[in-house]
């Protein structure tokens, strides 16, 4: 198998922004001490708030600070690389500018002798029928390419636009559900068992949902475990407990590591 490793950690939903600083700072932690105790490290999408271009962050001081805690990885820990719903326009420079793969989504990769199939996971969430069409569009290679020749103050203009749609949309839906709860914004059951099928596989990663969890499913004769991985935020205590987890995978098993009590 082209991805093998031996042990690695798996995270998502950093949304790394400037103005999150605390969250930022776990991260660099992350990289100084938990994440050289590993081979590789999967970053399964949404590492930053946003990204509307390689060349919008070139000069950013904070970004370098991402980039440069990222090449301080000793070489000997592989990182990985999956874009999200939010940085799907990281491109080939910055990844070589930090020495990541790209990974396609999703993919299925071998961990500590078990097979996983990997995915940002906004694909899964079919229940939302409008969202898939616009991530079907926005990965359409002519519509990124004419993205990137607007003015940068458009692109961050239209991006800011595009994140305060996607939260009164969330907030409505959740709003409107009996429970409480946003099934558009979750994976739906039909979605995993046929990626399942499609990668022959049976054991599911992924983020974007921000529900961490490991569940056991199965749907006409397939089943699957299913482990969610957290986002982070250090920053709103005042909103949320404070969060940040990596997913670990070695001899002894997968299990989550609490990022924010270590």
């Amino acid at each position: 198998m082209q991805f093998s490793h031996a042990s690695a950690f798996l995270i998502s939903d950093l949304h790394l922004t400037p103005s999150m600083p605390l969250t930022a700072q776990r991260f660099f932690d992350f990289c100084e001490k938990e994440a050289r105790e590993v081979e590789a490290v999967f970053i399964l999408g949404d590492l930053f708030e946003y990204w509307v271009g390689d060349d919008a962050n070139a000069q950013s001081p904070f970004h370098s600070e991402v980039k440069n805690a990222l090449v301080a990885l000793p070489s000997r820990v592989k990182t990985y690389y999956m874009h999200g719903n939010r940085d799907f326009l990281v491109g080939n420079a910055f990844l070589r500018k930090t020495g990541m793969t790209l990974l396609p989504d999703p993919c299925t990769v071998q961990i500590a002798g078990d097979e996983y199939t990997l995915s940002h996971g906004d694909s899964l969430c079919t229940a939302d029928s409008g969202y898939q069409l616009y991530r079907n569009w926005t990965r359409k290679p002519s519509i990124q390419k004419w993205f990137l020749r607007l003015p940068l103050s458009w692109r961050h203009a239209i991006a800011d636009r595009l994140r305060k749609n996607s939260k009164a949309q969330y907030r409505r839906d959740t709003r409107l559900s009996l429970d409480g709860d946003n099934p558009k914004g979750n994976v739906t059951v039909e979605a995993c068992a046929a990626l399942m099928r499609s990668q022959s596989s049976h054991k599911l990663i992924h983020g974007h949902t921000h529900l961490p969890a490991r569940h056991h499913e199965s749907l006409e004769g397939i089943e699957w475990q299913r482990w969610v991985l957290s986002d982070w935020d250090l920053d709103h205590p005042e909103t949320y407990l404070p969060k940040a987890s990596a997913l670990r995978i070695d001899q002894h098993g997968v299990r989550y590591l609490d990022l924010v009590k270590n």
